[in-house]
């Protein structure tokens, strides 16, 4: 996408980025452990705060909000106000049991309203055709406290869970773009035209 990145845990570095990736693999605990033992969590509040853009994937936007259930009660970064709890596999009406964890292929779709379906073409989902499937792997969803931060919501069994959100410059994705072939890439072209202040929605 013609992005120069740099993988860092370096404050500085962190700082003077144009644009920041919060990725993700692995438990929530240990992941806010780390950034707290490297005294990122300001560095990263500060970032967000800012009107620097900043993407948020899979476990990295787990981490923005307040608190999560993975493997005991853990506080997040508290960015945004929600909480991330486990799929249960028993999905209700259904009767039918779903596999924990959610691996695989599926549609995200906006949230039917006028002002969400305009958020969304002014989000780096510009140009992603609702219905769009994305690339999922995930025990554990986000669920915002105001739900006028959901960009897009997924089905899961009987459960239909935030896929993305966006607050402010702040976009996260509980989706993995860099496994979601085109769409995904589409995702990373809008984020760079962000960064360049070159983006336009459609």
């Amino acid at each position: 996408m013609g992005l120069n990145s740099e993988i860092t845990n370096v404050k500085d570095g962190i700082l003077k980025s144009d644009a920041v990736i919060l990725p993700g693999v692995g438990s929530f605990s240990n992941a806010m452990s780390t950034l707290i033992k490297l005294d990122l969590v300001s560095v990263l509040r500060d970032v967000v705060l800012s009107s620097k853009p900043f993407m948020g994937i899979c476990l990295g936007m787990h981490l923005l909000m307040s608190e999560s259930y993975e493997f005991g009660h853990h506080k997040g970064l508290g960015l945004v106000n929600g909480t991330v709890l486990r799929f249960d596999g028993n999905t209700g009406s259904s009767g039918k049991r779903f596999k924990v964890p959610h691996v695989g292929w599926n549609k995200i779709y906006t949230v039917k309203n006028e002002s969400h379906e305009n958020k969304w073409n002014n989000s780096v989902l510009c140009g992603i055709d609702d219905g769009s499937f994305m690339y999922f792997v995930h025990s554990y969803m986000t669920k915002p406290e105001n739900e006028d931060v959901q960009l897009s919501v997924t089905n899961y069994g009987d459960i239909e869970f935030c896929s993305s959100f966006q607050y402010g410059n702040l976009f996260a994705c509980q989706f993995h773009p860099e496994r979601s072939g085109p769409q995904g890439l589409r995702i990373y072209d809008n984020f760079a035209k962000m960064i360049s202040g070159n983006f336009k929605d459609e």
